[in-house]
């Protein structure tokens, strides 16, 4: 019988398990969290989520999930196949399925994100239809509790300021407009001006200031670590024009995730040269390699 694409059920969860535990079973430092979500994706599937499995005579073989985070960008993820059967097109058949789903919902582009060492991932999304679009990196500067340096540049609770830079700064073109959705964790959407004064309110934006504004970002959340059980800060994204500047909203953060008595930070940064030396010079601990978001236009 030929495979089939359908919506995911509970009792699908065994199968999901068994192969997405040997996805990555050469990789010992890497954890999947598809076994921790995956029941939670199916009760809560509805209008703009959808999870679906490629179904191989009877078994579940490959996952996949859609997700709305605005009325015109899905993001996919959590895209598995079983070891067993990769090379018969079982990503692609469910990625054109879930294109279909979001475009039939008002999408315009569709979005997904892949490890940088992920060889397998990264084939997989252009052969069903991504293209590369941008890459970040990870920093996780310490919780601590840091003064403001008198000297240094002065770092305010200002999304009006934190705009204007965002729009002309080199951190808005090399991340492609993205930042962590506030909403939908791992995933990346277009960052609005009404989104961070929201965060202003509802969590923190920093704008580093000297002379103009050099610099911003913006926690988007407080939120657990399944892989590691530690507490987290996740700031949408930071980006900044020098290494003061970047000193100055790394001390910043670093003392706002002290405040929140979270155990770790994650931070989104630019994967540019620049960025990550400059970050590496204030000592804000960064990932080993990047991660890749590639697009769809589904018009």
């Amino acid at each position: 019988m030929a495979p089939t694409v359908r919506q995911a059920r509970a009792d699908d969860y065994d199968d999901v398990v068994a192969f997405a535990e040997e996805v990555w079973a050469d990789r010992a430092d890497t954890v999947d969290y598809v076994p921790e979500v995956f029941e939670q994706w199916v009760e809560s599937d509805g209008p703009t989520q959808h999870t679906v499995v490629a179904d191989v005579d009877g078994t579940a073989a490959g996952l996949c999930q859609a997700v709305m985070l605005t009325d015109h960008e899905a993001w996919l993820q959590g895209i598995r196949v079983d070891p067993d059967h990769r090379g018969e097109g079982l990503g692609k058949q469910m990625v054109g399925r879930l294109f279909e789903w979001a475009s039939d919902r008002g999408a315009t582009v569709g979005r997904n994100m892949v490890f940088s060492w992920n060889d397998a991932g990264l084939g997989q999304s252009v052969a069903t239809g991504f293209e590369p679009e941008t890459a970040f990196r990870w920093a996780h500067p310490e919780p601590r509790d840091v003064p403001p340096d008198p000297d240094g540049p002065a770092v305010e609770n200002d999304p009006a300021a934190a705009w204007s830079y965002w729009t002309g700064s080199e951190g808005r073109t090399s991340l492609s407009g993205l930042a962590l959705d506030p909403d939908q964790t791992w995933a990346l959407s277009e960052v609005t001006r009404e989104r961070l004064h929201t965060l202003a309110e509802e969590q923190a934006v920093f704008a580093v200031k000297d002379g103009g504004t050099r610099g911003m970002a913006a926690r988007v959340r407080e939120t657990v670590d399944p892989t590691a059980d530690e507490t987290l800060a996740e700031y949408a994204l930071g980006t900044w024009a020098d290494a003061d500047a970047a000193a100055a909203l790394f001390d910043a953060i670093r003392a706002d995730a002290a405040e929140l008595g979270v155990d770790g930070t994650r931070v989104l940064i630019p994967e540019t040269p620049r960025h990550v030396a400059e970050a590496a010079f204030v000592r804000a601990d960064l990932a080993d390699w990047p991660d890749f978001v590639l697009s769809a236009d589904l018009t």
